[in-house]
């Protein structure tokens, strides 16, 4: 790759990749996602111990950048950086510049020195990012590391790039769900959806109910093997946990230290047998309830009727909002039977007093009603696509994943929506139809390439409503993945794939690109000791 550079002056924009092989050379750097625009000169520079990291624009979080990207050289490189060096990596805040936007960036590699020019904290962490996957290309020598000249200018294409955790249905440690947020960092993504409760467990500790803690959050026993196996089978031994309030304040300061917002799921009105274990005087029938041991839809829901439900909710939300200071909270909001509502006098009087026409309606007058609660402690609701049916609360945003139908009707009537649909984005499908040598999963058969073949913003979206497509998520569901080294195995690289649908234009995907590329990414994966799925 050098001596091609050598020869030959290439400017390569990543809209046309032409002249000397341009494009081969991008593969060999490995940038994942890929950049928006890529320079590339004929020159090299050799960062070593001799250079210095300066900071530049007063911003407070230039100092903890600084200190990271140090962190980074030192420990990934060997590259200890001297305090009053000759060359420098200067990190520049342009606050006033408009070329960047909100998380845009500008790297230079010269023979003066390397830049990080952006207008946010944003924008130099991800320029961070992207000079630390060229560091990996880079020819290693005596104490420093050779690396090419070039100039990138990059900015994503959309504003919600996310990954989300179940943790309900088995749950995972703080040290692993700070691991987690450290790939979603790597892939320059920016929220991290933490699904926090189920009807197989409760993880969140509330002061004013303290039984979520003592009862919700452990079950009696697990399911052994797939829930379509008869007869079904379970272990026998009692399983949970939950995290404290210190714990998911850790979690959010870890993950804001990498520009990600937290985003708590706390399902309602269905998905909530767990809760109604402790409190079952929240349900329809009054119970009694056990937190639920079999994966699946069960028509055990909080009761729509009782003006006790929303009290509950309304003091649990409150706590929740102090934990997370992100604008959004998640409620769910699917798979909600309505059995229970039938049958019940106060949810049908609920119906008849409120004038609603049927269970459908009384479903969105849950969580119109919960979406008031939300706005008054200063956070937007986000619901699954099901929050659609009888009526959508005005201001709540749809996650679409029942396919793009519900995301393409939300957009067009005006609501933003997040695109995540089991097509492209459910990880914890398999990912070879040789579903013998693979790991259990649910089912479903979800490769590599379909996912990076994932298009947020379908054609049936008006044009003059484009803008309300914020992005895409992919989802790791963990009935059947009960360790970290599952959930990266079934996370990752289907994670590389998403990041790179949601980063880069969707004019500059090549997937033959994106697999040559992530021959350094699988590389960085080794480094990090990752339990990733090997390319095939």
């Amino acid at each position: 790759m050098r001596k091609l550079l050598s020869t030959c002056f290439i400017a390569v924009s990543i809209l046309v990749l032409n002249g000397c092989g341009a494009g081969d050379q991008i593969n060999q750097i490995g940038f994942v996602p890929l950049p928006t625009e890529i320079s590339l000169e004929k020159g090299e520079t050799t960062i070593n111990q001799e250079w210095a990291i300066i900071e530049n624009g007063g911003h407070d979080d230039l100092r903890s950048l600084k200190e990271l990207l140090a962190e980074n050289l030192a420990v990934d490189y060997g590259i200890s950086v001297s305090r009053q060096g000759g060359q420098k990596i200067a990190l520049n805040i342009e606050p006033d510049n408009p070329t960047f936007g909100k998380e845009g960036y500008a790297l230079a590699v010269s023979e003066d020195g390397v830049k990080i020019n952006a207008g946010t904290p944003n924008g130099i962490f991800y320029g961070i990012q992207t000079l630390r996957q060229l560091l990996d290309s880079g020819d290693k020598t005596d104490g420093g590391i050779t690396i090419n000249q070039l100039t990138v200018n990059d900015a994503p294409r959309f504003q919600w790039r996310g990954m989300h955790l179940d943790v309900a249905r088995h749950f995972f440690d703080v040290k692993f769900v700070k691991r987690y947020i450290d790939y979603l960092a790597m892939h320059k993504m920016n929220i991290f959806h933490w699904h926090l409760t189920e009807d197989q467990g409760w993880r969140v500790a509330i002061d004013q109910y303290p039984k979520l803690a003592e009862i919700s959050a452990y079950r009696d026993e697990s399911l052994i093997g797939h829930y379509r196996d008869k007869p079904r089978q379970y272990d026998g031994k009692r399983y949970g946990g939950f995290y404290s309030k210190d714990e998911m304040r850790e979690v959010v300061q870890y993950a804001k230290g990498r520009y990600i917002t937290v985003v708590p799921e706390i399902e309602m009105p269905g998905h909530a047998k767990a809760a109604l274990a402790a409190y079952p005087e929240l349900s329809c029938t009054g119970g009694p309830h056990k937190v639920e041991k079999l994966w699946g839809v069960h028509k055990e829901v909080f009761c729509a009727g009782k003006k006790e439900t929303f009290e509950f909710l309304e003091n649990v939300l409150t706590e929740v909002a102090t934990i997370f200071p992100g604008p959004y909270v998640h409620i769910g909001g699917d798979e909600c039977p309505k059995n229970r509502w039938k049958e019940h006098d106060l949810d049908q009087q609920r119906i008849a007093a409120e004038g609603l026409h049927d269970e459908h309606e009384l479903q969105s007058y849950f969580i119109k009603r919960i979406e008031g609660i939300l706005n008054g402690l200063g956070k937007r609701l986000i619901g699954w696509d099901e929050i659609l049916e009888g009526g959508l609360a005005p201001g709540a945003i749809v996650q679409s994943w029942r396919g793009m139908d519900g995301g393409i009707a939300a957009a067009n009537a005006g609501h933003e929506v997040i695109m995540s649909p089991t097509s492209h984005a459910y990880f914890d499908y398999y990912q070879s139809e040789d579903k013998e040598n693979e790991p259990l999963a649910i089912g479903g058969f979800l490769p590599l390439e379909k996912v990076y073949q994932f298009e947020p913003v379908p054609p049936e979206i008006d044009q003059d409503k484009l803008h309300y497509i914020l992005g895409g998520q992919g989802n790791v569901w963990t009935e059947y993945i009960s360790t970290p080294e599952k959930a990266e195995y079934m996370a990752i690289p289907r994670m590389s794939a998403m990041a790179e649908v949601l980063w880069s234009q969707e004019k500059d995907r090549d997937y033959e690109s994106f697999t040559s590329r992530m021959k350094w990414q699988y590389k960085r994966l080794d480094r990090m000791k990752v339990n990733y799925r090997k390319p095939e």
